[in-house]
């Protein structure tokens, strides 16, 4: 399985954990929900659905009314299929929101990580800002490494898009530190000594949040930038 293919697959599984789709909506969901799956179609959609439909994670129903099928099988057009998760696939699917390796960190499977968190554990959260973070500051010393020796070669116009590649990463990594330490203090607030006894447990089987940060009117970056890579 392509990297890609597997975060196509996660975000699937995700999005129907939420509630039962059609192929369109998920297409729109994919789109608008979660920007790193603009560019993709039908053609690469649907494929990924028969394959978690293959692998019981999925099962395909009727999705309309039968006068609806009746009308749709007499125009000559096929009656929508609506995708729901199954008790397998939902189990897979956090068991694919446990993991915080390597990949966890990449730009792509970065950003559909982070689109989940609502739906991931606190510690598992940490771990994969952590990871990012770490992951965006070996870029970012690349990146100056490389400014420094080339700075003499290069035109005022690479020189500048270098920069502002740089200064891309260096805004994602203080979102990246606000979201920690928001993590850290939602943590720290739940876990103390005054808070109620079973607080903690209830928080880690809810994966409630930390608290975001707030940004009077600023918005925060796209992990998914081109201009971070």
């Amino acid at each position: 399985m392509s990297r890609r293919s597997g975060i196509l697959e996660f975000a699937v599984l995700g999005l129907l954990r939420e509630a039962p789709m059609h192929g369109y909506e998920l297409r729109k969901r994919l789109n608008t929900s979660l920007g790193i799956f603009r560019a993709f179609s039908y053609g690469t959609l649907y494929p990924c659905l028969k394959t978690l439909v293959a692998n019981g994670w999925l099962i395909e129903e009727p999705g309309s009314a039968p006068e609806e099928a009746v009308a749709a099988s007499l125009a000559g057009r096929r009656a929508k299929i609506v995708y729901r998760l199954t008790a397998e696939g939902k189990e897979h699917f956090e068991e694919l929101l446990s993991h915080t390796g390597p990949d966890a960190w990449e730009d792509e499977h970065f950003a559909a990580r982070f689109a989940f968190f609502g739906q991931t554990e606190r510690e598992v959260r940490m771990r994969v800002l952590e990871g990012r973070r770490s992951r965006l500051e070996e870029r970012l010393e690349k990146m100056r490494a490389s400014l420094v020796r080339t700075r003499e070669r290069l035109d005022d116009y690479t020189l500048e898009l270098q920069r502002h590649g740089m200064e891309s990463v260096e805004r994602e990594v203080r979102w990246l530190n606000e979201l920690i330490e928001s993590e850290r203090a939602g943590r720290d607030q739940r876990s103390g000594p005054d808070a109620p006894e079973g607080t903690a447990q209830q928080n880690r089987e809810s994966g409630e949040t930390g608290g975001l940060p707030r940004h009077g009117g600023s918005t925060r970056p796209d992990p998914s930038d081109d201009t971070a890579k």
